[in-house]
């Protein structure tokens, strides 16, 4: 890619959790020449030590801004990841909607990230959804991310007047090792990334939550050592 078509591609919201897909997908967008614009939520989760890490990813691939939204889903609750009565589970990945999906999630986070994209402007909306390696949860299919590319564009000044706005899922159909790979040449440190859903303030992972287990077998898949603190 030539510095022109680099320069050409505009600005870009990239959510950033702070976690190991969407630090690869913050390290694919700049590549790929974006203006980042990051947006991470404090939303009341049990690992909000997360929001650290994802404000030195941020530094790291020198994004333009990046900005922490305080919203409260612990009014709700509803998953374990946001409602103290309820436990994370430690003893596999089960079938079905486990009971760390957080309900509407990824809606209430891209709804932000739109609300921001039509002020910028921006047409790009980058999120680290994927449909492979994941826990079950419904809002990371591409059936959901089409259903919102096409509210995004009825819904907005900017989609109504021509000017698309594109939900940008690069990790969708990726294989967890596929994605730490790809990460890794990128220049991803996955060191400064969790995953962990019961994250220590010291930014220690449990290792036995559905998303520690997911993560430690994408590094062995992937043949390179798991730098995480466990």
């Amino acid at each position: 890619m030539s510095e022109q078509q680099r320069l050409s591609r505009g600005k870009a919201i990239v959510l950033l959790s702070g976690g190991l897909d969407s630090a690869t997908v913050l390290a694919m967008a700049t590549d790929q020449g974006y203006e980042c614009h990051c947006l991470s939520f404090d939303y009341g989760q049990r690992h909000r030590t997360e929001i650290e890490f994802a404000a030195g990813l941020a530094a790291q691939f020198s994004a333009t801004e990046h900005r922490t939204i305080k919203i409260d889903l612990r009014a709700f609750g509803g998953s374990a990841l946001t409602d103290d009565g309820l436990e994370v589970p430690v003893d596999g990945i089960e079938a079905g909607v486990p009971i760390t999906y957080v309900p509407a999630r990824n809606t209430i986070f891209l709804s932000y990230a739109l609300g921001y994209a039509e002020v910028l402007p921006a047409h790009h909306i980058f999120i680290g959804v994927n449909a492979v390696d994941y826990s079950g949860y419904p809002d990371c299919r591409p059936e959901f991310v089409s259903a919102f590319e096409a509210l995004a564009n009825t819904a907005t000044r900017i989609g109504t007047e021509g000017e698309r706005i594109r939900i940008e899922t690069p990790l969708i159909d990726l294989k967890k090792e596929e994605i730490i790979l790809r990460g890794a040449a990128l220049g991803v440190d996955y060191s400064k990334t969790v995953s962990c859903y019961q994250l220590t303030e010291a930014g220690t992972s449990c290792g036995v939550c559905d998303s520690c287990r997911i993560r430690k077998a994408g590094f062995a898949q992937a043949g390179m050592e798991d730098p995480t603190c466990y």
